[in-house]
């Protein structure tokens, strides 16, 4: 039985997500309109766990080469695993990333996402609420 992400055995124990075998559900999408800056890029998340209550979520985000703006509301945990990006907070403050960066988003972090070359990232996601 599943609920939510969770697998879980007759017994109601939780089992280990494993991301090498574990079912995912598949996302694709692009910035909306009125927050893209440059680019026509193409994201991709495949989350491999979300928790019962909606608010913890695990995964692998891609992305091809673009720019955007971004709002936080929810706590990131990231990891590069390919590519670069680059992100400027509102204040005109820049980071540069790649493979092997790891680094968080906290809710409230608003600016702008930038894929250099096709990337790719670990995410832990918290959405407080």
């Amino acid at each position: 039985m599943c609920l939510a992400g969770i697998a879980m055995n007759e017994a109601t124990s939780v089992d280990l997500v494993d991301f090498a075998s574990a079912p995912a559900e598949v996302t694709e999408s692009k910035p909306e309109a009125d927050r893209l800056l440059a680019g026509d890029p193409i994201t991709v998340a495949t989350n491999y766990y979300s928790d019962k209550g909606g608010r913890f979520f695990a995964g692998i985000w891609e992305s091809t080469v673009g720019r955007w703006r971004v709002s936080y509301t929810e706590h990131e945990f990231c990891h590069i695993t390919k590519g670069r990006v680059r992100i400027e907070n509102e204040r005109g403050k820049r980071w540069e990333f790649g493979v092997g960066a790891t680094f968080v988003m906290p809710a409230g972090f608003s600016g702008t996402w930038e894929v250099l070359e096709p990337m790719s990232k670990l995410y832990v996601i918290y959405e407080s609420r």
